[in-house]
């Protein structure tokens, strides 16, 4: 059982983490929700859509403008406190490293953070136990924040990852995150080459045969790009492709901009699987 919030959800329940960026300058939608009336509409929409988890973020994962603590609390503390307000039962994540940030953003309601960057501030877990929240603990591949991979070798890429994201992830609870609350991620493309992401995919059953909830955040990333020669607005096939195979390998979280395709493609391995029925089933009974 995965819990986060309010929410619970079973072991082969997908479950759909929407991106809503509060940048100016992040790479897929160059600043859509930077202003808090498009991006109080993005969460409504993926709500309805059919996401659980509502992921904001106030600095974007590349190279760019420095933004201090100050500015990245400025961009999502009272965002977060409106989503809140208007979404009682949505899952709040935060994507940030910083533990200032962390701390402001559960005063304020996050149920979630969502540490991207490998645990680089290692204060961020304590917050996430003080505040008894979720705890996204990710492979980064021990890479400075907002920098890209360069020339990075691995004896056996996914033997790293789950060193890494298990040892943060039990660090996480021995501080006192509940065990129930923690979410292991790869973490496609951070600290990574193409054939790295790549292989971390084909071998995600090894993260999910350790029994943590596994998280991955594949769309529209640069290895989708680099696989199919494709700038960033035309990954949403190989996005949907990689999320199937990963729905059957058994990850159970996806952070994502196209919520409604996603759901489809993880309704339709859930009932390839035998998780879920069809939705209608009347062929060759009428």
């Amino acid at each position: 059982m995965l819990r986060l919030g309010r929410r619970e959800f079973d072991a082969h329940e997908p479950v759909i983490m929407a991106i809503v960026n509060r940048t100016p300058d992040s790479f897929y939608d160059q600043g859509a929700t930077f202003r808090d009336e498009p991006a109080l509409a993005r969460v409504e929409q993926a709500v309805a859509e059919g996401a659980a988890i509502i992921d904001i973020g106030g600095v974007k994962a590349g190279p760019g403008e420095e933004v201090t603590a100050e500015e990245e609390a400025r961009r999502t503390v009272g965002f977060v406190a409106e989503v809140r307000r208007r979404f009682p039962d949505v899952v709040i994540s935060v994507d940030t490293w910083r533990h200032e940030v962390g701390e402001a953003v559960c005063e304020a309601g996050a149920d979630l953070l969502n540490d991207a960057w490998g645990g680089v501030d290692p204060r961020l877990a304590e917050v996430a136990a003080r505040y008894r929240v979720g705890l996204v603990c990710t492979h980064a591949g021990e890479s400075e924040p907002r920098t890209r991979p360069h020339r990075v070798a691995y004896d056996d890429v996914m033997a790293d990852i789950l060193r890494v994201t298990l040892g943060l992830a039990e660090r996480a609870v021995a501080l006192g995150v509940p065990r129930e609350s923690v979410l292991i991620d790869p973490g496609h493309d951070f600290g990574k080459n193409t054939r790295h992401s790549l292989e971390a995919t084909r071998r995600l059953g090894e993260m999910v045969s350790t029994g943590w909830p596994v998280l991955v955040s594949l769309s529209n990333k640069d290895f989708v790009g680099e696989t199919l020669d494709r700038p960033v607005k035309e990954r949403v096939v190989g996005t949907l492709a990689t999320t199937a195979v990963s729905a059957w390998l058994g990850a159970q979280v996806y952070r994502v901009h196209e919520v409604a395709e996603t759901r489809q493609v993880l309704d339709m391995v859930a009932s390839i699987a035998g998780h879920r029925p069809p939705a209608v089933a009347r062929r060759g009974l009428a």
